[in-house]
């Protein structure tokens, strides 16, 4: 089946991936961001803030942003980067990937523009294919150093996870959480379980490539100031990143990154490596 473009009256085009246990998922181009989830039952698994600003050239609070080149403020760039507020291409060559299923996955590719190149004068092809399958949301960011001499980047994939209620919620024995939490664990392990008391529902990252992982909740003080977040939605959602902070990704010429990101949900309670409180770097949103 040919790829499932859909042309919305918000007027972000986007790409509708359905497998056959009933799952699905949307990527937009803007940004290359998905922007929801759906498991066989229906029931969405990202968080989208309800007060998100679906026009260009601001950032979609929700769902899966693109942080690229630069996370955060650390660097002279916008805060994290300009990728998720670019709009990409439908990729036609992903090699050396495999070619995908149409119907399960997407190919996305954004190539540095002269308008990027005044702020961040390095020549690049950033990948991202998304991948559906039953119970199983997989993200393989790529990236291609074109241009003639080496650069460095920091990544992260934000994971904005749809939960019952902050206060029910907690990272493996590590993490619960009675107020904000803004933290980069370096090292950070390569399976990350959130479990989800009162859904009885766990999810489970899996990341390569990206050692570091990022924890945030704005709680209530924080979720005021956000003009695009409601004031209470802060308590229905945690962020959860796979990222490459610590250490920037250093590429030479015509070399290529890539990381991998598997997110998926099991019946709670479950286990997985724990986030480190020693190995903590703060405040980045």
């Amino acid at each position: 089946m040919p790829l499932n473009l859909v042309h919305a009256s918000d007027g972000l085009p986007r790409v509708l991936l359905t497998e056959q246990s009933g799952s699905s998922a949307e990527v937009l181009l803007y940004g290359g961001q998905v922007v929801s989830w759906k498991n066989e039952r229906r029931e969405e698994l990202l968080f989208m803030s309800s007060k998100a600003i679906w026009k260009q050239p601001k950032a979609i609070r929700g769902g899966i942003p693109v942080c690229f080149p630069q996370f955060g403020n650390l660097g002279s760039l916008e805060q994290h980067g300009f990728a998720r507020n670019r709009v990409w291409s439908l990729d036609s060559d992903p090699s050396p990937l495999p070619p995908a299923d149409e119907q399960s996955s997407v190919d996305l590719i954004l190539k540095s523009t002269e308008e990027d190149l005044k702020t961040w004068p390095r020549s690049f092809e950033l990948r991202l294919r998304v991948s559906l399958s039953a119970g199983k949301l997989t993200l393989i960011p790529r990236v291609r150093n074109t241009d003639n001499k080496a650069f460095s980047f920091t990544f992260a994939l934000t994971n904005h996870l749809s939960v019952s209620d902050i206060s029910e919620v907690q990272q493996a024995d590590a993490i619960t959480f009675d107020g904000e939490i803004d933290r980069v664990y370096l090292g950070a392990p390569t399976k990350i379980a959130i479990i989800d008391h009162e859904k009885k529902r766990t999810f489970v990252l899996r990341k390569d490539g990206m050692p570091d992982a990022v924890v945030w909740n704005p709680w209530d003080k924080k979720a005021k100031a956000l003009s695009d977040m409601g004031d209470e939605e802060y308590k229905t959602m945690l962020c959860v990143d796979s990222a490459a902070i610590e250490t920037p990704i250093v590429l030479k010429p015509f070399k290529e990154w890539r990381g991998r990101q598997e997110l998926s949900t099991v019946s709670s309670s479950y286990c997985s490596g724990q986030l480190d409180p020693r190995k903590v770097l703060r405040g980045f949103h």
